[in-house]
């Protein structure tokens, strides 16, 4: 479990990409004390484990499945990417509960700078915009955020950047069309289930 708050942007130092896998080596430098053979690493909202540590960095293993249903499969090295370690109890629950598991993609409309923040609009699976709504949490590339409106016509989500925000992840680093991971709010799937069996054993 995690909360979507970015602890740190690492550094993709390695991809070695075999026929049902790849393994990412990570350079964390700040993080990489915290980290321990078979940790959980949520790398732009992936959750993955720590396979080796050597020096800074350390090493996650991607299956075939995870890199065709994430943006993980588009990664190159070079490419910075937000990290966040499991929440503990004793942590403070500042953003909102992230799985780590990966919805869907979506696709960057755009990002434009205003006064204080930066509009930042993204087009979100039309499958997935019933569990999404204004002021409640999505999660972009591993960042808690809060959706600011919306455009069911157009699938399209409106979410306004802060500064801290802008510093501290790689969403500053993002322009039209670059793709990023989305899980929704948790909690919006155990509502619909709940009401679906609820309905079916009624009747």
């Amino acid at each position: 479990m995690f909360t979507g708050l970015i602890a740190e942007l690492g550094t993709v130092t390695a991809i070695d990409k075999g026929e049902s896998s790849a393994v990412f080596t990570i350079e964390a430098p700040q993080l990489i004390s915290e980290i321990a053979l078979g940790d959980s690493v949520a790398v732009n909202g992936v959750c993955l484990t720590a396979t080796s540590i050597s020096g800074t960095a350390f090493t996650a293993d991607v299956m075939v499945q995870t890199l065709s249903l994430t943006s993980l499969g588009s990664y190159a090295v070079g490419d910075r990417v937000n990290l966040e370690l499991a929440a503990t109890l004793k942590d403070r629950m500042g953003g909102h509960m992230v799985q780590g598991h990966v919805d869907g993609v979506a696709t960057v409309v755009q990002s434009a700078p205003g006064e204080k923040w930066v509009q930042f609009d993204i087009s979100v699976p039309e499958p997935l915009m019933k569990y999404v709504v204004a002021q409640g949490s999505i999660t972009v590339d591993g960042v808690s955020l809060t959706v600011g409106a919306l455009d069911d016509a157009k699938n399209l989500v409106t979410l306004w950047l802060i500064p801290e925000t802008l510093a501290k992840t790689n969403l500053s680093t993002k322009k039209s069309d670059d793709l990023v991971n989305i899980e929704v709010d948790i909690l919006a799937k155990y509502v619909e289930r709940l009401i679906s069996k609820g309905v079916k054993n009624a009747d």
